[in-house]
């Protein structure tokens, strides 16, 4: 776990403010019985998760890919080819959604802003550093030309929500 106390405490603000400003549908379907805390959350999001991401064209029209998601220091983070039509999408219009989702047993769900961490030609992130050795780690020092063939964005989130209705199911092998 990579999560200070403080990003714990930040995620689980988001968490039970965006539950807590749902509408009752979403409601009836995440309440205590059946969502996550901030801890047991980071404990389940580990390694790489397969994220459906959601950007806009210039059309106003939504486009979906899958993108590789981990969920570091309460955030997820993300990357994609620099030619990817997504990374033009996330330059003109930056508000974005995620969702990871593992069949029945998992839904986590969230709307933000996607910040750049490594811009060619420009200044990266301050952790982009940090970011970047987790990233060498898990998958590589060589399986990428880190500079100029990825990019990584962290999504700043303003919403976000699980369901989870069996936390045992997920701690399953």
């Amino acid at each position: 776990m990579r999560e200070t106390s403080e990003d714990l405490a930040e995620l689980q603000e988001l968490l039970d403010s965006s539950r807590g400003g749902a509408s009752a549908h979403l409601r009836s379907i995440i309440d205590d019985a059946n969502t996550l805390t901030a801890a047991e959350l980071v404990g389940v999001l580990t390694g790489m998760c397969t994220l459906a991401l959601s950007t806009v064209t210039a059309r106003c029209e939504p486009r979906i890919s899958g993108v590789d998601g981990h969920f570091l220091w309460g955030r997820w983070y993300f990357g994609t080819a620099r030619t990817a039509a997504k990374v033009r999408h996330i330059a003109a219009r930056p508000a974005v959604s995620v969702a990871h989702m593992r069949g029945e047993s998992l839904g986590v769900f969230a709307h933000g802003t996607a910040e750049i961490l490594n811009p060619l030609g420009g200044e990266p992130a301050a952790d982009w550093p940090e970011v970047l050795a987790y990233f060498k780690e898990f998958y590589g020092d060589d399986a990428f030309d880190w500079d100029n063939e990825v990019v990584y964005y962290r999504l700043r989130p303003h919403w976000m929500t699980v369901y989870a209705p069996d936390i045992a199911r997920l701690a399953a092998p």
